[in-house]
């Protein structure tokens, strides 16, 4: 990721929109600052959620609150804590999030 050119940005999430986007169990509320190169989120899971959709899009995620599992593609999972971070290649591996307790994810892709 090449941040060449990219001005300071000084994000106050609270005052983005949320977008609500349900899961196949639960929601996801977004909050997304986009820019030209890349996009950031913060993402809150609610409790018991299920992403609907295999996700193949490249990310750099930091796990700031509760607990959460990626499910990927192939059988395996990878449960992401507390302080945790996960980096995951554009096409490399198909993933879902779900969250028994609820999760907050701060996104880059």
């Amino acid at each position: 990721m090449m941040l060449e050119g990219v001005p300071f940005a000084a994000i106050e999430w609270n005052s983005i929109p949320v977008e609500e986007l349900p899961g196949e169990k639960g929601v996801a509320r977004s909050r997304t600052h986009q820019s030209r190169e890349f996009r950031v989120r913060m993402v809150e899971y609610s409790a018991g959620y299920v992403a609907d959709h295999w996700c193949t899009k490249g990310h750099i995620v930091l796990r700031l609150r509760g607990e959460f599992l990626s499910r990927h593609k192939d059988g395996s999972t990878r449960s992401i804590r507390a302080g945790m971070s996960y980096i995951v290649g554009e096409a490399k591996v198909p993933h879902r999030s779900s969250s028994e307790g609820g999760a907050t994810l701060f996104i880059v892709d």
